[in-house]
């Protein structure tokens, strides 16, 4: 290669690298139209902003925009609090396809959100509040299925709001200081964090909001009524004299209200028997199954399958051995629909760790084509109909970052439980192992502790009357599915003190302390925080947390509180004061004294509301 190719060399690869890494040209023309709307002259005469032809909103870095560093593409747009006073034009800033953020917080801007917010199918967050947008709200709003975060207040949009309960990921929806009419719209209460419709004029029944939001999140809308709402009507009118007519009219009436009060207590008092007699039968159903040993129990909600005696490495001994005689009770699922014992003891089998709790396997069946994951629970002091109805319970609830088992067995000796199997391994390993590949940035941090604070406030609010915490939370028992979307495993196994045998009462139930449940729910507090802490500082917890715990608390005693922070996370641009926020809620979830720490939800407010930072302000999403 002669000198002249040498220099040119590094030339060509420059002009290479800023022509496939661009923005798409037509992308920029569009963006430019938008801020041309959006901002007029101000834009125009502040050569500072970009937004303009002649550069790149990735390589120049035009003013609210960040780029995936990567495919140099716009990610978000966030033009909060710059006195913007133009028309907001929704189709020319949704022709950015990999646009995750859009928001105009606190500007003067007007117009309308058109049918073309439907292109924005990526779209993450929605940001819009503070401004004089107006009109009805598109129907394309409900296409947009990656939504978390929306957020229209104080505006004056009028008009229904469409269905948004399609949008499964949505965690706020804030259209408060609006003049918005019609029902509340159908949302996912279950996952919503953040709600707010209050000062609109929303009518109808109030929907089940799960208890988790208070009357100041729908305050101000008059005409709304329901079982949540304690609605006052006005008094009617002075009754005037009744004629002779009316005075029939109202004896019939009163006759037929009265026959209508009878047949509803004869109707209530059938029913009132029936329970009666059914509880009779179930009480002897029950007796006959203890007759015949607990092995007898059936369910409608779970498929039985009888297996015959085998060995296999699952049996320690002969007399485990004997407990495969025992019911399989596989969980109606279509991964598991008649699964049977004899089944997971004849498959190939992969020994995958070993815990203090337990055992845990990979299972293949069906030459290969089906792989499950068996959990082996020994020396567990419950019964088994206890751990039947404990299994059940679970069962009912569900969450899609809580990893739900397929099947389980019980005897007296062990307990096994069967679990789809995740592929892509447990947090701890990508934290501290392997990655094959994988990227474990500040972002995709941030994103599965905002995750699992979720799922876990969710299942410590549903199981919060039976006592059910997870009870052994740590970044092992954390598992990423095929789409790497974080997924609690093994949810509840762990029986707590709250629900240890009462010494007055049969061994068959259990005493719930309310003192002793609190504790309980404490301990999965004090795991997580532990998490928290393997994320932020990229140290793994090597037997006791304890050790972790003591050098992060001397680090930051010593005023040293950045040494604690992952050394990759800092290098990558990762932004040291949200690394400190996640760190200060860390030491709050692993405070000594129980009752100091917060709750879940709290905790996943405290994430979301740091993540929701994050992903406006910084380009990891």
């Amino acid at each position: 290669m002669n000198r002249v190719s040498i220099r040119v060399l590094p030339l060509l690869i420059f002009l290479l690298f800023n022509v496939s890494n661009s923005e798409d040209e037509e992308v920029k023309q569009y963006l430019v139209r938008f801020m041309d709307k959006l901002a007029g002259v101000t834009a125009k005469t502040d050569q500072s902003w970009g937004w303009n032809m002649t550069s790149d909103p990735c390589t120049h870095k035009w003013k609210g925009v960040s780029c995936d560093t990567q495919l140099r593409s716009v990610k978000k747009v966030v033009l909060d609090g710059l006195n913007l006073t133009g028309v907001l034009d929704i189709g020319s800033v949704c022709k950015a396809s990999s646009l995750l953020v859009f928001s105009l917080v606190k500007n003067n801007v007007a117009g309308l959100i058109s049918e073309e917010m439907g292109n924005c199918k990526r779209l993450t967050h929605l940001y819009l509040s503070g401004n004089r947008l107006s009109g009805h709200l598109p129907d394309s709003l409900k296409e947009l299925s990656n939504l978390k975060r929306f957020d229209i207040s104080n505006n004056n949009f009028s008009g229904k709001v469409p269905d948004l309960s399609r949008i499964s990921k949505l965690i706020t929806f804030y259209a408060q200081n609006n003049q918005l009419s019609g029902e509340i719209p159908k949302l996912d209460f279950s996952n919503l964090m953040q709600f707010n419709v209050s000062n609109n004029n929303f009518s109808g029944p109030l929907p089940d909001v799960k208890g988790r939001f208070s009357a100041e999140s729908w305050s101000g809308n008059p005409e709304l009524g329901g079982e949540f709402i304690s609605k006052e009507f006005p008094p009617s009118a002075a009754a005037a004299p009744l004629s002779p007519r009316k005075s029939k009219d109202s004896s019939r009436r009163l006759l037929l209200i009265y026959f209508g009060y009878a047949v509803l207590g004869l109707i209530i008092l059938l029913v009132v028997a029936f329970i009666l007699i059914s509880k009779k039968k179930l009480k002897e159903a029950e007796a006959d199954v203890a007759k015949k040993g607990v092995n007898a129990y059936t369910s409608s909600t779970y498929d039985v399958c009888k297996i015959t005696e085998h060995k296999s490495e699952y049996s320690a001994s002969y007399e485990e051995s004997r407990a495969a005689m025992s019911p399989l009770v596989v969980l109606r699922s279509p991964r598991a629909q008649c699964l049977r014992f004899e089944d997971l003891l004849r498959a190939p089998a992969e020994l995958l760790g070993k815990g203090k709790h337990g055992s845990i396997y990979k299972v293949m069946l069906d030459n290969g084509s089906t792989t499950l994951a068996v959990k082996r629970v020994k020396d567990w002091s419950v019964t088994s109909q206890a751990f039947r109805r404990r299994m059940q319970r679970l069962h009912q609830t569900r969450h899609p970052n809580i990893l739900r088992s397929l099947a389980f067995y019980s005897s007296k000796q062990e307990k096994l439980l069967v679990y789809e199997y995740q592929p892509n391994g447990s947090l701890y390993k990508l934290l501290h192992g392997s990655r094959n590949g994988q990227a474990f940035d500040w972002g995709s941090r941030i994103n599965v502790a905002a995750t699992v604070a979720e799922a876990l406030a969710y299942m410590h609010e549903e199981l919060s009357e039976d006592g059910i915490a997870h009870g052994n939370l740590k970044s092992a028992n954390i598992l990423f599915n095929n789409n790497m979307d974080p997924c609690v495993s093994e949810y509840g196994l762990m029986i707590s003190q709250s629900e240890s045998p009462s010494s007055n009462s049969h061994s068959n139930s259990f005493s719930l302390d309310p003192a002793r449940i609190r504790t309980s729910f404490k301990a999965d507090i004090y795991g997580f925080g532990v998490i928290l802490l393997e994320l932020v500082t990229g140290k793994p917890v090597q037997g006791d947390e304890l050790e972790l715990i003591q050098w992060v608390n001397s680090v930051v005693r010593e005023e040293w509180t950045v040494e604690v922070f992952d050394k990759g996370l800092l290098l990558e641009g990762a932004s040291e004061e949200m690394l400190l926020i996640l760190l200060q809620i860390a030491l709050k979830c692993i405070n000594p004294n129980p009752y100091e720490r917060p709750n879940m939800d709290q905790v996943a407010v405290m994430i979301n509301t740091l993540k929701d930072e994050e992903d406006k302000s910084s380009p990891y999403v």
